[in-house]
């Protein structure tokens, strides 16, 4: 049966206001630190790609904001606000970007392949659908394990629906009645295909009674109800009610990649609802919901600047691995697992 959770902005009163002021804060954190990001990729200083989650940035947060020790978190491209949700530091953001071998991928791998597996903290494989099989898998076992009220959640972009991945992942969710919360930014394109030439369902959602799993709808730039819905899904999922399926629909304000200047998106989109900064949403409904005054937010947003700029000054200090001194085990061996958080203190 699929519930769809009508697109509304939702009132203060629904969600504690604490709740409320650590998202927008959470929100304002990965907007500053993408900021610095796309900055520092212009002037030459990253290697790889830089993928940013501008105008995502309330999805990414309710995503992963509701989530308890134990639970599992597969991050996306334009997850910095969910990572940081779950746990997830600037300093470690930076640490990856800039391959400082003290971070928690130790400099070995791609900037947004960033984990901490043991913690539940997935490490992304690929935007195309991977995460979706992969968290479903360790959900699984978990209940192998005897492990209960546990919830896994994952976020996918509408064309990453098309994949197969994506369907081999929630059809085993379903079946297995996994506790599963796929989150789908339906941001309009896939890269640069539009949603015309992606799906001919009439909705995203309708993929949900495909499977049988219960699905939720919501207006991805609008923080208050996206963490309603978020709310919502994970609650049904830990309370054993099976695979939840929520789309957001938004649009992306950036690029693919800050290598893209987007010039395919059509420019009504831009000025429509769905065009929306979810940043300025969000201070909006803060203040005229009584939970914070503008002076509030713009103090905020300082001391997320701030935070940015103390954690890009320590791992610009910070050296890459050492191939003449580095052995080059995996990760995941006991040696490198049990000594890894050592690493912070030298």
């Amino acid at each position: 049966m699929v519930t769809a959770a009508k697109e509304k902005t939702v009132a203060c009163n629904d969600l504690d206001p604490a709740l409320l002021v650590r998202a927008y804060r959470v929100m304002l954190l990965a907007r500053a630190t993408e900021d610095k990001l796309a900055s520092l990729y212009r002037a030459g200083m990253i290697k790889g790609g830089v993928f940013l989650g501008k105008g995502q940035e309330a999805l990414s947060t309710a995503s992963s904001i509701f989530l308890k020790k134990g639970d599992i978190f597969g991050p996306l491209i334009r997850d910095q606000a969910g990572r940081l949700a779950f746990g997830d530091t600037v300093l470690d953001t930076f640490r990856t970007y800039l391959g400082s071998a003290k971070g928690p991928m130790r400099g070995r791998d791609g900037n947004i392949h960033r984990g901490r597996p043991r913690e539940g903290y997935y490490a992304m494989i690929s935007h195309l659908g991977a995460l979706v099989p992969v968290v479903a898998g360790g959900l699984y076992a978990r209940r192998l394990r005897g492990e209960t009220g546990v919830v896994g959640v994952t976020s996918i972009g509408d064309g990453g629906t098309s994949t197969g991945a994506f369907h081999e992942g929630v059809n085993l969710a379903a079946v297995e009645r996994l506790p599963l919360v796929v989150v789908i930014a339906n941001n309009q394109y896939a890269y640069s295909t539009p949603n015309s030439r992606q799906f001919a369902c009439a909705d995203l959602l309708d993929k949900a009674a495909g499977y049988g799993i219960a699905g939720f709808k919501c207006d991805g730039t609008d923080p208050f109800a996206s963490l309603e819905t978020l709310q919502l899904a994970v609650q049904a999922a830990r309370e054993g009610r099976g695979p939840q399926m929520v789309v957001a629909t938004l649009l992306r304000l950036v690029g693919h990649g800050e290598h893209d200047d987007a010039g395919y998106v059509d420019a009504a989109l831009r000025q429509a609802n769905v065009g929306r900064d979810c940043l300025e949403v969000g201070a909006t409904q803060l203040i005229e919901s009584d939970v914070a005054t503008a002076d509030d937010i713009a103090v905020w947003t300082k001391e997320a600047q701030a935070e940015v700029e103390d954690a890009l000054n320590i791992a610009q200090r910070e050296k890459g691995p050492d191939p003449a001194e580095e052995d080059w085990q995996a990760i995941s061996t006991e040696r490198l697992a049990d000594g890894h958080h050592d690493l912070e203190d030298e």
